[in-house]
């Protein structure tokens, strides 16, 4: 073994105590060849949108599972459930394919895997799956964000050959906290200020305050690509890629918002210690099980 062996490259540097500049991505972001239509534009926008991805039977079936789940009093004590802090209400629910056998059997279907396939061009293993809830009146939003900084940073994931598929059980209109996303804003990598602080991820997952951009940061991306919003009927989907900026407005209507949101990475880009925490979240926010989904 020689001394190089032991250095690790890091071309994501991230977390640091001065600014740094934005970088431009190095890596693909479809890896794969493309058969779905609706992914035509996935490489130039970093994300598409899948109407009717699940049927309306299928909708009533989850939106029930999901109701049980986040209704059930046992569960709420769980460290897997997120609760809202100024509500007092169930946020997110994580691992939620080892919790609920429906879920369990929707993710391996190729119709779901499948479009991860195509993106990243490998076999693809679970990273992260939950449940968002963000109920009417007093739901709170997630800022501006790229989860891949978070993966990086603190889960030790090498590059952003991953994928996020949220699908919608209730309709998301413009006005109930629905998704926002910069369209090509996957290809910069805006890195984030500051230490990671020990077991962050308990204060991050109700509200995070490091590992996000600044408000110069969101200006100046937002006027470089803009801001588009998914909305749709319940069973649309969106597939992003892990590094666009994205986040959601919080909801005071009276309709709530809820999806299964799955986050699937290639098994040729697997966890590595973390580069900028000082050990792993936990396995239910980020696995190191790497076995290819069948």
């Amino acid at each position: 073994m020689t001394l190089s062996d032991n250095i690790r490259i890091d071309r994501y540097r991230t977390r640091t105590m001065v600014g740094t500049p934005h970088l431009d991505r190095d890596d693909p972001t479809v890896w794969g060849t493309i058969g779905t239509p609706a992914l035509a534009n996935f490489d130039n926008d970093g994300y598409a949108v899948l109407d009717g991805l699940l049927d309306p039977l299928e909708v009533a079936d989850f939106a029930a599972e999901i109701d049980r789940l986040t209704s059930d009093p046992e569960l709420r004590l769980d460290d897997r459930v997120i609760i809202e802090k100024a509500s007092n209400q169930v946020r997110s629910v994580f691992e939620v394919h080892r919790i609920s056998a429906m879920v369990a059997d929707l993710v391996r279907e190729s119709r779901i895997a499948g479009l991860a396939r195509q993106v990243l061009g490998s076999e693809v293993y679970l990273h992260q799956t939950r449940v968002n809830y963000m109920p009417g009146f007093r739901g709170a939003g997630f800022y501006w964000h790229s989860d891949f900084e978070t993966w990086h940073a603190e889960d030790g994931m090498p590059a952003p050959r991953a994928v996020s598929l949220s699908i919608a059980l209730t309709d998301n209109y413009p006005y109930n906290g629905s998704l926002m996303v910069m369209p090509g804003s996957h290809r910069t990598f805006v890195p984030c200020q500051g230490e990671t602080p020990d077991d962050h991820f308990r204060d991050s997952l109700r509200e995070q305050e490091i590992g996000v951009p600044t408000e110069a940061d969101i200006a100046e991306l937002a006027g470089k690509y803009g801001i588009a919003q998914f909305t749709g009927r319940a069973g649309s989907a969106l597939l992003f890629d892990s590094n666009i900026m994205h986040g959601s407005a919080g909801n005071i209507t009276p309709f709530p918002r809820s999806n299964i949101f799955l986050v699937f990475n290639s098994v040729e880009n697997t966890l590595l210690d973390p580069y900028s925490a000082p050990y792993p979240r936990p396995e239910y926010i980020a696995s190191r099980d790497f076995t290819p989904l069948l």
